[in-house]
């Protein structure tokens, strides 16, 4: 299954559509956004999509981002969504909680482990976990979002202009 990963969009729209769509041209069946997307009509452009999306640090207005989530179909799963995709364990969150960070890498239980927080590209192996942050969309040099193929592991970062 090929995976788009997201995060930290920071209310710009015109990125997140743009993000998607380079995504989606991909090839991309399942949308994941780490977090801090911060104003609720950014989901517009994950509706109809077979999606999953946790709340960042700065999403200050949770109840009004999961009632518009509802309303338009996108799978909103609070400050963490534990995953079973194409056979593989995917714990997502936004990484502004290191304490849970820290605890979901000891315990060793996902097969990946996907945050942002940091706008920061990671990819890093601990123990059976690969930790992957895709990126920023917004306060980036380097503004990414990344594909993962869970098939064959393999990970690709596309760069959104």
């Amino acid at each position: 299954m090929l995976l788009g990963i997201l995060s930290d969009t920071h209310d710009r729209s015109e990125m997140m559509k743009r993000a998607v769509a380079a995504l989606q041209e991909r090839g991309a069946a399942f949308f994941i956004h780490c977090g801090d997307i911060c104003a609720p009509q950014l989901l517009d452009h994950l509706a109809g999509l077979p999606s999953a999306v946790v709340w960042g640090n700065c999403d200050w207005d949770r109840p009004a981002l999961q009632g518009y989530a509802q309303t338009i179909g996108v799978p909103f799963y609070g400050a963490f969504a534990d995953l079973e995709l194409d056979g593989k364990r995917v714990a997502v969150l936004h990484g502004d909680d290191r304490t849970h960070l820290d605890a979901l890498l000891k315990a060793q239980q996902h097969d990946y482990l996907l945050h942002g927080h940091t706008h920061v590209r990671r990819d890093e192996r601990i123990g059976k976990t690969r930790v992957i942050n895709p990126g920023a969309l917004h306060r980036a040099a380097e503004k990414t979002v990344a594909l993962l193929e869970t098939g064959t592991d393999k990970l690709e970062y596309l760069r959104i202009a």
